[in-house]
């Protein structure tokens, strides 16, 4: 049991030290939430579903900027 806690603290702490070094983190805290949730109901996998949720939510968020970028650009453009 001891052991769970100890790796859970582990991961968690390898999260934080990885998020620290990342500037542009968009999405990335709103997805390790939902990802951890689900994955925490998917088999007690919350530290694998968020650590998945937070690469998801980001891309998904760097995919909105850039198709907002392109609609302001083209709005320009007229």
């Amino acid at each position: 049991m001891k052991a769970g806690y100890i790796k859970t603290t582990l991961a968690a702490a390898a999260l934080t030290l990885a998020a620290i070094g990342t500037a542009n983190a968009a999405g990335c805290i709103k997805g390790a939430v939902v990802g951890g949730v689900a994955g925490h109901y998917a088999g007690h996998h919350a530290v694998v579903g968020a650590v998945g949720g937070c690469i998801v939510g980001h891309h998904l968020a760097k995919k909105h900027a850039q198709e907002q970028a392109a609609q302001r650009q083209q709005m320009r453009a007229e």
